[in-house]
């Protein structure tokens, strides 16, 4: 009786401890998913960062206006800064990055100090702009090293928790292809050494207003809400999960999830409940190389929009990484584009089928306008634009300015030097409103790592 007691106490102990380290790895995998989860995060925001530092200081070097060239500096300086945020996050303890940091910090003691003085009065000599020439070539650099690691990252599903193990444990035979990238990054990270206090805090820029409240139609179901994210993904077997926006939210919408089916991969949406309109729709699902051109990819986006009842659309521009074609189209409205109300639509190139898609900007932009005539002629504008700058195309075009309202412009389409970039000058003051540097062609990691 006492022996089947203790045998009895025994079995519960070994169970519970059983259990109780069950618990623990449970509980420690769950660290680790959650750190990995963050470090992931970071770098591929600082990926994203180092991508419009690059843009936006190739922007500045194609102002004429000194009026527009103070907020691009300062934008220049509050990216950079955000890069830096970026590396702080990342586990870098046992690797130097000092390096890159430092020239990140230069770069924004530039900018800060370049944009907070008076450029009509005192406005950026020579010397300057070969430092701002300097500094674009190195962000240019670094980007590509950048990309190559996250290449590597994506394409070899790599940890960032397992490439501080191995450097803590100075581990030889273990992939570490994040720290030699990082390594090749921080050689790389050398070059204007100007030293500057930088102390000044940065005021937040104005947040769009995403307020669908202008929308019309009646309020639709969870069921119908999860009816039209499988419509727009194209997965009609998939078990579905509704939710609806949290309180607090300044419109009201349903957060919808497909599991699609056979795979690991998913499908998530965002839909107003007012109307059902579309806001965003992301498909993780594994894409298996490419076997369709990018002018396919267009036509099939193009059709998507189309038979999603979006029509009066341009494709203004596309963009091809890895397996995946993004395109931007944007409202024409007689001849002229109306950019606040743009759509973007990602295509997989295995098979033409849409794998991302987001409209918030045009739910939130598009409206009925009356068209506005120009004050400045098409021909009084060309004078405004940097003169080294070869024009390719011309047209009329809205955007949205500085204080946040629409402004009619000229736009101006060309090239200088391997860079192209849309100009926009005020049609009714002549004033340099905007410059954006348009990406250029992706290169091809594969034959570059």
């Amino acid at each position: 009786m006492i022996k089947n007691i203790v045998i009895a106490v025994l079995a519960v102990v070994v169970a519970a401890t059983g259990y109780w380290g069950y618990q623990q790895r449970q509980a420690k995998n769950s660290v680790q998913i959650h750190a990995e989860n963050n470090y992931q995060q970071a770098f591929h925001d600082l990926t994203y960062q180092v991508d419009l530092l690059h843009d936006k200081i190739g922007t500045s070097l194609a102002m004429n206006s000194k009026k527009s060239l103070s907020p691009a500096l300062a934008d220049v300086w509050r990216i950079s800064s955000q890069a830096n945020m970026d590396i702080g996050h990342l586990p870098l303890s046992v690797l130097p990055f000092n390096k890159t940091e430092e020239f990140l910090s230069n770069v924004g003691n530039f900018s800060y100090k370049a944009s907070v003085r008076d450029l009509e009065k005192e406005p950026l000599n020579g010397k300057e702009y070969k430092t701002l020439q300097s500094l674009y070539q190195q962000a240019n650099t670094i980007q590509n090293e950048l990309r190559k690691v996250q290449y590597q990252v994506l394409k070899k599903n790599l940890r960032w928790i397992d490439a501080e193990k191995a450097m803590a444990s100075r581990e030889e035979k273990s992939d570490n292809t994040i720290v030699d990238g990082f390594r090749a990054v921080e050689e790389k990270s050398v070059g204007y050494s100007e030293k500057s206090d930088f102390d000044a805090a940065y005021t937040t820029m104005n947040k769009k207003d995403q307020n669908f409240n202008h929308l019309k139609g009646r309020e639709i179901t969870k069921k119908e809400a999860a009816a039209i994210a499988k419509k727009y993904s194209g997965v009609n077997k998939a078990k579905s999960r509704v939710t609806s926006n949290k309180k607090g939210s300044d419109f009201e919408f349903y957060s919808v999830n497909l599991d699609l089916p056979g795979t690991k991969g998913e499908v998530n949406m965002d839909i107003t409940k007012k109307g059902g309109y579309p806001i965003w729709l992301i498909n993780t699902r594994k894409i298996k190389g490419s076997k369709i051109s990018l002018n396919q990819a267009a036509n099939s986006a193009a059709q998507f929009l189309k038979s999603n009842k979006f029509s009066s659309l341009d494709l203004y521009e596309s963009a091809q990484y890895d397996n995946i074609g993004i395109f931007n189209f944007v409202t024409n409205d007689k001849g002229v584009r109306i950019y606040p109300d743009s759509i973007r639509v990602k295509v997989a190139l295995d098979n033409g089928r849409i794998v991302g898609f987001s409209a918030d900007d045009y739910l939130q932009g598009n409206k009925n306008r009356k068209l506005e005539k120009p004050v400045v002629s098409a021909q009084e504008a060309r004078k405004k634009v940097n003169p080294k700058l070869q024009v390719m195309e011309q047209r009329l075009a809205y955007i949205t300015g500085n204080e946040g309202s629409e402004v009619l412009c000229h736009e101006f389409l060309g090239t200088i030097g391997e860079d192209t970039y849309r100009i926009f000058i005020n049609a009714k003051t002549g004033d340099e409103e905007k410059v954006e540097k348009l990406q250029n062609a992706e290169p091809i990691y594969d034959q570059m790592v």
